[in-house]
Protein backbone atom coordinates (compact mmCIF):
# COMPACT_ATOMS: atom_id res chain seq x y z
CA UNK A 1 0.00 0.00 0.00
CA UNK A 2 1.29 3.38 -1.23
CA UNK A 3 1.80 6.17 2.19
CA UNK A 4 -0.37 8.95 1.94
CA UNK A 5 -0.49 11.60 3.83
CA UNK A 6 -3.64 12.70 5.43
CA UNK A 7 -4.47 16.83 6.71
CA UNK A 8 -7.35 16.79 9.01
CA UNK A 9 -8.43 20.25 9.96
CA UNK A 10 -11.55 22.12 12.22
CA UNK A 11 -12.52 23.99 14.93
CA UNK A 12 -12.39 22.20 18.65
CA UNK A 13 -15.20 19.90 19.59
CA UNK A 14 -15.58 18.69 15.86
CA UNK A 15 -14.26 15.03 16.57
CA UNK A 16 -10.99 15.79 15.16
CA UNK A 17 -8.82 13.94 17.67
CA UNK A 18 -10.98 11.11 18.00
CA UNK A 19 -11.69 10.50 14.24
CA UNK A 20 -7.90 10.84 13.25
CA UNK A 21 -6.76 8.58 15.79
CA UNK A 22 -9.43 6.16 14.72
CA UNK A 23 -8.71 6.23 10.46
CA UNK A 24 -4.70 6.38 11.35
CA UNK A 25 -5.22 3.04 13.44
CA UNK A 26 -7.85 1.15 10.64
CA UNK A 27 -5.34 1.94 8.17
CA UNK A 28 -2.29 1.43 9.49
CA UNK A 29 -0.95 5.25 9.48
CA UNK A 30 0.60 7.04 12.07
CA UNK A 31 -1.02 9.82 14.02
CA UNK A 32 -0.37 13.39 14.84
CA UNK A 33 -2.13 15.86 16.92
CA UNK A 34 -0.60 19.31 16.57
CA UNK A 35 -2.74 21.02 18.80
CA UNK A 36 -1.37 18.97 21.33
CA UNK A 37 2.35 19.98 20.33
CA UNK A 38 1.15 24.12 21.09
CA UNK A 39 -0.30 23.14 24.05
CA UNK A 40 2.83 21.67 25.13
CA UNK A 41 4.67 24.75 23.97
CA UNK A 42 2.03 27.17 26.15
CA UNK A 43 2.82 24.48 28.75
CA UNK A 44 6.30 25.44 29.16
CA UNK A 45 5.74 28.71 28.99
CA UNK A 46 4.16 28.87 31.74
CA UNK A 47 6.34 26.16 33.52
CA UNK A 48 9.18 28.70 32.97
CA UNK A 49 7.76 31.73 33.79
CA UNK A 50 7.54 33.45 30.63
CA UNK A 51 4.58 36.17 30.00
CA UNK A 52 3.08 34.82 27.50
CA UNK A 53 0.50 37.94 27.08
CA UNK A 54 4.23 39.48 26.09
CA UNK A 55 4.38 38.12 22.13
CA UNK A 56 8.01 39.73 22.36
CA UNK A 57 9.06 37.57 25.41
CA UNK A 58 7.14 34.26 23.87
CA UNK A 59 9.14 34.67 20.53
CA UNK A 60 12.22 35.10 22.43
CA UNK A 61 11.78 31.90 24.26
CA UNK A 62 10.18 29.81 21.28
CA UNK A 63 13.42 27.64 20.55
CA UNK A 64 14.49 26.43 23.93
CA UNK A 65 12.01 23.62 24.46
CA UNK A 66 12.79 20.07 23.27
CA UNK A 67 9.00 18.50 21.88
CA UNK A 68 8.71 14.78 21.06
CA UNK A 69 5.53 13.38 19.55
CA UNK A 70 5.15 9.94 19.66
CA UNK A 71 2.89 8.79 16.61
CA UNK A 72 1.26 5.37 17.80
CA UNK A 73 -2.39 6.25 17.05
CA UNK A 74 -3.35 3.53 19.71
CA UNK A 75 -0.86 5.34 22.41
CA UNK A 76 -0.02 9.00 21.17
CA UNK A 77 2.72 10.66 23.13
CA UNK A 78 3.86 13.92 24.10
CA UNK A 79 6.97 15.13 25.95
CA UNK A 80 8.71 18.56 26.62
CA UNK A 81 12.43 17.92 27.90
CA UNK A 82 12.02 14.76 28.69
CA UNK A 83 8.25 15.48 30.59
CA UNK A 84 5.77 13.47 30.00
CA UNK A 85 2.89 16.25 29.11
CA UNK A 86 -0.14 14.54 28.27
CA UNK A 87 -2.64 15.22 30.98
CA UNK A 88 -1.06 18.82 32.15
CA UNK A 89 -1.08 20.28 28.98
CA UNK A 90 -5.18 19.76 28.96
CA UNK A 91 -5.45 21.73 32.01
CA UNK A 92 -7.99 24.99 31.69
CA UNK A 93 -4.93 27.01 32.59
CA UNK A 94 -3.35 25.79 29.53
CA UNK A 95 -6.81 25.51 27.11
CA UNK A 96 -6.93 29.68 28.17
CA UNK A 97 -3.68 30.93 27.00
CA UNK A 98 -3.02 28.34 23.85
CA UNK A 99 -4.51 30.77 21.36
CA UNK A 100 -2.45 33.44 22.53
CA UNK A 101 1.05 31.32 22.10
CA UNK A 102 0.07 29.88 18.97
CA UNK A 103 -0.34 33.19 17.29
CA UNK A 104 3.17 34.27 17.54
CA UNK A 105 5.05 33.98 14.66
CA UNK A 106 8.27 32.18 16.05
CA UNK A 107 6.39 29.46 18.03
CA UNK A 108 4.37 28.78 14.59
CA UNK A 109 7.38 28.73 12.67
CA UNK A 110 9.38 26.18 14.87
CA UNK A 111 6.31 23.88 15.78
CA UNK A 112 5.40 23.73 11.98
CA UNK A 113 8.96 22.64 11.13
CA UNK A 114 8.64 20.03 13.82
CA UNK A 115 5.28 19.08 12.46
CA UNK A 116 7.06 18.80 8.53
CA UNK A 117 9.53 16.66 9.69
CA UNK A 118 7.55 14.25 11.27
CA UNK A 119 5.31 13.59 9.00
CA UNK A 120 8.70 13.10 6.18
CA UNK A 121 9.54 10.22 8.72
CA UNK A 122 6.61 8.74 8.51
CA UNK A 123 7.19 6.31 5.70
CA UNK A 124 4.21 4.30 5.86
CA UNK A 125 1.67 7.43 5.63
CA UNK A 126 0.53 9.93 8.57
CA UNK A 127 -3.15 11.26 9.74
CA UNK A 128 -2.32 14.95 10.83
CA UNK A 129 -4.75 17.09 12.72
CA UNK A 130 -5.13 20.59 13.46
CA UNK A 131 -5.65 24.26 12.27
CA UNK A 132 -3.40 25.04 9.37
CA UNK A 133 -2.42 21.34 7.63
CA UNK A 134 -3.66 21.72 5.01
CA UNK A 135 -3.72 25.00 4.22
CA UNK A 136 0.44 25.99 5.88
CA UNK A 137 1.71 23.23 7.48
CA UNK A 138 1.12 19.94 4.71
CA UNK A 139 -0.03 22.23 1.56
CA UNK A 140 0.60 19.03 -0.82
CA UNK A 141 -1.30 16.90 1.65
CA UNK A 142 -2.84 13.56 -0.40
CA UNK A 143 -6.39 14.31 0.89
CA UNK A 144 -7.37 17.05 2.85
CA UNK A 145 -10.24 17.52 5.14
CA UNK A 146 -12.25 19.64 7.03
CA UNK A 147 -14.46 18.95 9.97
CA UNK A 148 -17.03 21.59 10.99
CA UNK A 149 -20.18 20.93 13.43
CA UNK A 150 -22.35 23.56 15.11
CA UNK A 151 -21.18 25.69 18.23
CA UNK A 152 -24.11 23.78 20.13
CA UNK A 153 -22.86 20.21 19.53
CA UNK A 154 -19.21 21.12 19.72
CA UNK A 155 -19.93 22.82 23.46
CA UNK A 156 -21.93 19.47 24.21
CA UNK A 157 -19.02 17.47 22.77
CA UNK A 158 -16.74 19.51 24.67
CA UNK A 159 -18.09 19.58 28.02
CA UNK A 160 -18.57 15.97 28.05
CA UNK A 161 -14.54 15.87 27.86
CA UNK A 162 -13.87 17.80 30.49
CA UNK A 163 -14.15 16.88 34.26
CA UNK A 164 -15.21 18.23 37.25
CA UNK A 165 -17.03 21.93 37.35
CA UNK A 166 -15.86 22.54 34.02
CA UNK A 167 -18.21 20.04 32.46
CA UNK A 168 -21.58 21.56 34.21
CA UNK A 169 -21.02 24.83 32.66
CA UNK A 170 -22.18 24.03 28.63
CA UNK A 171 -23.05 27.90 28.24
CA UNK A 172 -19.14 29.03 29.48
CA UNK A 173 -18.09 26.18 27.29
CA UNK A 174 -19.95 27.07 24.45
CA UNK A 175 -18.58 30.68 24.75
CA UNK A 176 -14.89 29.87 25.33
CA UNK A 177 -15.46 28.07 22.03
CA UNK A 178 -16.55 31.12 20.20
CA UNK A 179 -13.92 33.04 21.32
CA UNK A 180 -10.95 30.43 20.94
CA UNK A 181 -12.27 30.19 17.22
CA UNK A 182 -12.28 33.93 16.56
CA UNK A 183 -8.84 33.79 17.87
CA UNK A 184 -7.79 31.27 15.66
CA UNK A 185 -9.47 32.17 12.52
CA UNK A 186 -8.38 36.15 12.83
CA UNK A 187 -4.45 35.55 13.63
CA UNK A 188 -2.29 37.18 11.01
CA UNK A 189 -0.07 33.88 10.81
CA UNK A 190 -1.23 30.69 9.36
CA UNK A 191 -5.13 30.84 10.87
CA UNK A 192 -7.86 28.81 11.24
CA UNK A 193 -8.89 28.08 7.26
CA UNK A 194 -10.54 25.35 5.15
CA UNK A 195 -7.98 25.10 2.62
CA UNK A 196 -9.35 25.15 -1.06
CA UNK A 197 -9.41 21.77 -1.84
CA UNK A 198 -10.19 20.26 1.04
CA UNK A 199 -13.20 18.00 1.24
CA UNK A 200 -15.64 19.37 4.33
CA UNK A 201 -17.78 17.32 6.34
CA UNK A 202 -20.14 18.74 9.07
CA UNK A 203 -20.05 16.46 11.76
CA UNK A 204 -23.22 18.07 13.68
CA UNK A 205 -25.52 15.30 13.33
CA UNK A 206 -23.42 12.06 12.32
CA UNK A 207 -21.68 9.63 15.37
CA UNK A 208 -18.29 9.41 15.11
CA UNK A 209 -18.31 5.94 13.79
CA UNK A 210 -19.83 7.46 11.08
CA UNK A 211 -17.22 10.60 10.87
CA UNK A 212 -14.75 7.73 11.03
CA UNK A 213 -16.13 5.34 8.28
CA UNK A 214 -16.27 8.55 5.75
CA UNK A 215 -13.34 9.45 6.16
CA UNK A 216 -11.71 6.10 5.66
CA UNK A 217 -13.87 5.87 2.57
CA UNK A 218 -11.79 9.26 1.33
CA UNK A 219 -9.15 7.86 2.28
CA UNK A 220 -9.28 4.27 0.65
CA UNK A 221 -10.88 6.38 -2.93
CA UNK A 222 -7.90 8.77 -2.53
CA UNK A 223 -5.34 5.69 -3.12
CA UNK A 224 -7.34 4.06 -5.33
CA UNK A 225 -7.43 6.87 -8.13
CA UNK A 226 -3.47 7.18 -8.06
Amino acid sequence: MESVIVAIDGPSGTGKSSTSKAVAAKLGLSYLDTGAQYRAITWWMLRNGVDVADPAAIAAAAGKPEIVSGTDPAAPTITVDGTDVAAPIRTQEVTSKVSAVSAVPEVRHAITELQRSIARAAREGIVVEGRDIGTTVLPDADLKVFLTASPEARAARRSGELKGKEASDLAATRQALVARDAADSGRKTSPLAKADDAVEVDTTDLSLEQVIECVVTLVEEKRAGR
